[in-house]
């Protein structure tokens, strides 16, 4: 992982701009798509200074990694992820290495796919105040970080500005056709199914995670991201408990910082100190190498 950080590509990169969302960068290639994945972070709707070295490198290493991973499982949208064989689109091969992934053109499909095997964050806010997660009525006296009996599908209608939007599966069926919300719902299950007992053996807790889908000469496909800690809440298996806060294997010390400033989430936050940049790089690494190392055997 380089220790360059790399705020954007857009000097680096010989082709239309499509789209720059807070981390990732589309570019149009004509028949493919190119994702450039940087090092920006963000926290509470702020993209904040400066990028995290390595971040970018693990979130599109890992990604891939996961597609190869499940490619048995399902189609998704990779092409290839190899910076040199995109010629002079690049400017800068070396500044690039390990964050591209040139990608078939899918149809996004605007349903943001959400599994939780535990009740925390958003999901057990809803539940204090309603009993319920997206419509889903759950027992009474749960306990924040429970696992639920069987992991629940808790959809999110896609928002391009501003927050995506918690709703039930009949809304979601509403939306996209109860036959397509059915095989989003089947599928988002049996991927999370299939990484939560991979990372088990691994000491790590894939506690909820999202996906995005699109659609491919009429078959669903996976896109964007997958099993990233941008994109799923990692725990330490040696950390976990009841009625706590975990700190979860991701930005947490870019979180726990702003929590303990006065920042008034209004306006952008000044710089990140030097040891927080360098702890949440430590984290993103961590996670990256626990994750696609082989499990070691005890025999």
């Amino acid at each position: 992982m380089g220790s360059r950080a790399l705020s954007t590509a857009v000097d680096l990169i010989d082709a239309p701009l499509l789209y720059k969302g807070k981390v990732r960068e589309l570019y149009d290639l004509g028949e493919h798509l190119l994702i450039v994945v940087t090092d920006r972070i963000s926290a509470f709707d702020y993209v904040l200074d400066p990028p995290v070295p390595a971040k970018g490198t693990v979130l599109n290493q890992l990604s891939a990694f996961w597609f190869d991973l499940t490619k048995h499982l399902m189609d998704n949208h990779v092409v290839h992820t190899d910076v040199h064989a995109l010629g002079a689109i690049v400017k800068d091969p070396e500044a690039l290495e390990g964050r591209v992934m040139v990608s078939k053109r899918a149809e996004r499909i605007d349903i943001e796919c959400v599994v939780r095997g535990y009740i925390t964050g958003g999901g057990w806010r809803q539940y204090q105040s309603t009993g319920e997660i997206n419509g889903i009525h759950l027992p009474e006296g749960m306990r924040k970080n429970e696992a639920f009996k069987e992991p629940i599908f808790t959809p999110a209608a896609k928002n391009d500005v501003g927050h995506d939007e918690d709703i039930s599966m009949d809304a979601m069926k509403d939306m996209v056709g109860a036959e397509l919300a059915l095989e989003l719902q089947e599928k988002s299950l049996m991927l999370y199914h299939y990484a939560h007992n991979y990372c088990a053996e691994r000491g790590i807790i894939l506690a909820d995670c999202k996906f995005e889908f699109g659609l491919l000469d009429g078959k669903v496909i996976l896109i964007d991201e997958i099993f990233t800690p941008d994109s799923s809440r990692f725990w330490d298996q040696s950390k976990y408990e009841l009625d706590i806060e975990i700190d979860s294997m991701d930005k947490e010390p870019v979180r726990s910082y702003l929590a303990g400033t006065d920042w008034d989430k209004n306006s952008k936050p000044e710089e990140l100190p030097a040891g927080v940049v360098e702890e949440t790089t430590r984290r993103y690494t961590d996670i990256y190498r626990r994750i696609t190392a082989p499990v070691q055997s005890n025999s």
